[in-house]
């Protein structure tokens, strides 16, 4: 049997402001998924937040894509959207861009990450959720694990990684992808997804072709042509017995590397560790967060979670993004602090622009 790992998210409603999410849009949720599990269209699940993000885990034997798997994710967004309406959260429904489901719920708003396997004896996953950020927020950390030894000793010493893993990157304006093997075109990747708002990693596979991660990639601001909000991804890793162990793969999370988002979408800032319970974006609707939990996979049903970042391991790594928050923030709207302005054309800048163009005159 091939399980199916699914986690699709959204931001329907921020609680307060985009600080944080509501308990009852979850308890919704949780109540929807549970009695999909009941009829059989899901073996298990786990609700959770990131910051505004209500992060629906499931698992199923229908494969990625799969209509009835979107649509089930999709009616819980909207019945949450409805609900946070009701509240008055704000920016109820922002991630909703569309009034009806087309059969998948990519290019409508919601971020998907999903990867089919071949459950090993043993299947150990960590599921990442990020919340005041974009896809490329990934690009570092996913080469860390896979790609650089310094970080994962098992790419030097474990037979079953010295051979490299293949990257698949996803050119995110052009929407187009190409696979890249790792470490023979090293440079050449590193190339690409260090321009982390360009190009995004999408998948990893080992060299005989089976999945190793998957995240998600949409761009809310291409698909709306405007700034609605943040795409806040989300990301499955798998771990040990042929792929990198947990400790090496949360270890790419110790830096608090810089990433695009923060407040209105608009500035770099430290993606700091954190546990669920902290995952609540407040100072300056941030910093960046990124949540870890852990789950042991057998037979679909998902044993856990462990709440990876709630250890005091990675109480330097947030320390380290206290003091670049206050390094950065500094800068005000001053690059580089602010987004270049090829990005900013997703925000209101333009509309700041529109109103001087004809104040500006030519000079010698």
């Amino acid at each position: 049997m091939k399980t199916t790992i699914s986690v699709i998210k959204a931001d329907i409603g921020g609680y307060v402001g985009h600080s944080g999410m509501h308990p009852a849009l979850m308890a919704l949720a949780e109540d929807e998924l549970e009695e999909a599990k009941k009829q059989g269209k899901i073996i298990d699940f786990f609700v959770a937040h990131a910051g505004d993000d209500l992060e629906l885990i499931m698992t199923h034997t229908k494969g990625v894509d799969n209509a009835e798997i979107h649509e089930l994710a999709w009616n819980i967004f909207k019945k949450g959207a409805d609900k946070a309406k009701e509240m008055g959260l704000y920016g109820a429904g922002q991630d909703i861009l569309s009034d009806a489901f087309s059969g998948n719920v990519k290019g409508m708003g919601p971020g998907v990450a999903e990867m089919e396997i071949e459950e090993r004896p043993s299947e150990p996953i960590v599921v990442f959720m990020a919340d005041k950020t974009s896809p490329g927020a990934w690009n570092y950390p996913l080469f860390k694990i896979f790609g650089d030894p310094f970080n994962t000793a098992g790419l030097i010493i474990d037979p079953k990684l010295h051979d490299g893993f293949i990257f698949e990157v996803l050119d995110m304006k052009e929407g187009k992808a190409i696979k890249m093997r790792c470490p023979e075109e090293m440079y050449d990747l590193l190339a690409l997804i260090g321009a982390v708002e360009h190009y995004a990693i999408k998948n990893v596979y080992r060299k005989d072709g089976i999945i190793a991660a998957t995240a998600s990639t949409q761009r809310l601001s291409y698909i709306a042509g405007k700034y609605v909000g943040k795409d806040d991804p989300v990301m499955i890793v798998r771990a040990q017995s042929g792929f990198p162990a947990v400790g090496e793969i949360l270890e790419a999370f110790s830096l608090a590397h810089m990433v695009a988002g923060w407040m209105r979408g608009s500035h770099w800032g430290p993606l700091m560790p954190v546990s669920m319970k902290d995952a609540n974006c407040t100072r300056f609707d941030g910093p960046p967060r990124v949540v870890a939990l852990g789950f042991q996979v057998k037979d679909g049903k998902l044993i856990g979670p462990k709440d990876m970042f709630d250890d005091p391991a990675f109480d330097l790594t947030r320390k380290r993004a206290q003091d670049i928050t206050d390094y950065i923030r500094r800068m005000g709207p001053f690059e580089p602090h602010r987004l270049g302005l090829e990005e900013m054309e997703y925000t209101t800048l333009p509309s700041v622009l529109e109103k001087l163009k004809d104040r500006f005159f030519k000079v010698d």
